[in-house]
């Protein structure tokens, strides 16, 4: 018994050790629920955290910390490689998937009011009966009028999970109307407008290539060609991309056969390439392309699949330049990483990002740098050879590196304001101005049953600037004696920015294309 005593301990550590070494073997055979960012061992930047957190002087914000820590690791990556914090991940992820839960209106917050200023056709709050003008005075058992109401806290309270009811109380022509409004699937359209600019030629605009990008442009193309469509001007400026699947299965509409449309290719990850798949819906009639220097990634992929394969006349300015894709990936803690995981290059082999070896802010002053040197304006200064030449089918020379140089210039639009007329659009006192106006004028405006029509007969801008003057008085802002050429075009913005407020942005472009210098130039093309 004593001899059993005295080898116990040992007996007893053989076994914990077996134990622990086995153990340690299965490990290794078993997927961690960590995946990719298990290590096995804890990061230098975990244990100064840690240290900070236990042993520093005073009280800080550990979640700040890695952040800051995060932010600067990425900064000496590219530029599109960015950290998401939790509390943004949400809205961005809406704006991809091209949708969000809600009741469906727009609202502006006018003197502590919370007044209506669209609501969307057949969505929850038209169903329920609101009204553009209506102002709410109760979301839930939340009293919002009068309240200094921001817009994060009324969005939070008319937001919610879908199926889900809120009562709210607003007030329309003096009378206060209860109702409650079952919250549902708002749609984020990629598609702003869609129309015939005449008898053969139709116009479709895309803000973005999110998740529904691909069905909503199909619907707008079914809709154009049983108006007659044979030719199509194709709106991607201010496009700054999306989803590019999204891209990639739109530009399979335009091209035949097994046509290459894009590949990626990466350091640590293979050569992946995109062909169409199935026969395009518009493959042989006229094509424009408009782009500007805001026009990046999913639509620079578009242009570029066009061009190399001479499918489409490109107008406009040279594209932003961004020819890297991004994936992303959720973290622990709510928050996401977008990482640069390859390039993109278009069917010729052009890669066509910018370079950014200079430093983020050197890369986000580029375009600034465009205006500056005289190529937005101009033209002739376009720096094409940045990049290695190319040669298309038809005998054009294109170019890598730094965007997508159209076929056809236009000039950037160098008219400015005057500091006192910016203020009018910093603080959104014009959108309101055009909001509280057409209110004031709705029997007005209501003989204009479409934005054609509108355009064509509506010329009265000057009484509505003299109306601005007044309003722009009250809010301490004189634009009584401003030179003429900013009053001119203001008054060309009052009559667009109308024509959003009473047909969203179908009716802004349609109206403002009537004078605009590219849709003439795609026009003057189309007859050639």
């Amino acid at each position: 018994m004593k001899r059993l005593q005295v080898w116990m301990p040992l007996l007893f550590s053989l076994v914990l050790i077996a134990g622990m070494v086995i153990g340690s073997a299965l490990r290794q055979n078993v997927p961690s629920s960590r995946g990719i960012f298990n290590s096995g061992k804890r990061s230098v930047l975990q244990e100064v955290v840690d240290l900070v957190n236990l042993k520093y002087v005073d009280k800080v914000s550990t979640d700040t910390l890695t952040e800051d820590a995060i932010q600067a690791m990425l900064a000496h990556l590219d530029p599109h490689s960015v950290f998401i914090p939790a509390s943004n991940v949400e809205e961005i992820n809406e704006d991809l998937q091209g949708n969000f839960e809600g009741i469906g209106v727009e609202f502006f917050i006018i003197d502590d009011t919370v007044h209506v200023t669209n609501v969307l056709s057949d969505g929850p709050s038209d169903k329920a009966g609101l009204q553009v003008g209506d102002k709410f005075l109760k979301v839930g058992d939340s009293t919002v009028a009068g309240h200094a109401i921001s817009g994060d806290k009324i969005k939070n309270l008319l937001r919610g999970v879908g199926g889900s009811k809120v009562q709210v109380t607003v007030l329309r022509n003096g009378k206060k109307i209860s109702t409650a409004i079952t919250r549902g699937t708002i749609p984020l359209y990629s598609v702003d407008a869609a129309y015939m600019i005449d008898a053969a030629t139709g116009y479709i605009h895309l803000n973005k290539f999110s998740g529904t990008t691909y069905e909503e442009f199909m619907k707008a193309m079914e809709t154009l060609e049983k108006k007659g469509m044979k030719k199509l001007i194709f709106d991607l400026r201010g496009n700054g991309g999306g989803i590019l699947t999204e891209a990639t299965d739109i530009v399979d509409e335009f091209l035949d056969n097994e046509k290459l449309i894009v590949y990626t290719k990466g350091n640590k990850q293979d050569k992946y390439e995109y062909h169409c798949k199935r026969p395009g819906l518009f493959e042989k009639g006229k094509l424009v392309l408009l782009v500007d220097e805001s026009s990046a990634s999913a639509s620079e992929v578009v242009a570029g699949a066009l061009q190399d394969w001479d499918r489409a006349t490109i107008i406009g300015r040279r594209t932003f330049g961004k020819g890297l894709v991004q994936e992303q990936y959720d973290l622990t803690d709510g928050s996401a990483l977008r990482l640069t995981v390859a390039r993109y290059y278009t069917p010729l082999g052009r890669n066509i990002q910018k370079p950014y070896n200079k430093g983020r802010d050197a890369y986000n002053e580029e375009l600034a740098e465009r205006f500056a040197n005289g190529e937005l304006v101009n033209g002739d200064t376009v720096t094409k050879h940045n990049g290695p030449a190319f040669k298309t089918k038809s005998g054009r020379t294109v170019y890598g590196g730094g965007g997508i140089t159209p076929d056809i210039f236009i000039p950037f639009d160098t008219a400015t304001f005057s500091s006192n007329v910016y203020v009018l659009f910093d603080n959104q006192l014009f959108s309101k101005f055009i909001y509280i106006y057409y209110q004031q004028n709705k029997t007005y405006f209501d003989q204009f049953k479409t934005p054609a029509d509108f355009a064509s007969r509506y010329n009265d801008t000057r009484t509505a600037w003299n109306n601005l003057i007044n309003y722009a008085a009250k809010n301490s802002i004189n634009v009584q004696n401003i030179p003429e050429r900013d009053k001119l075009e203001i008054e060309k913005r009052i009559k667009t920015w109308l024509a959003r407020q009473i047909w969203r942005m179908e009716g802004y472009y349609e109206v403002s294309n009537a004078d605009d210098a590219a849709i003439s130039k795609a026009l003057a093309e189309m007859k050639k």
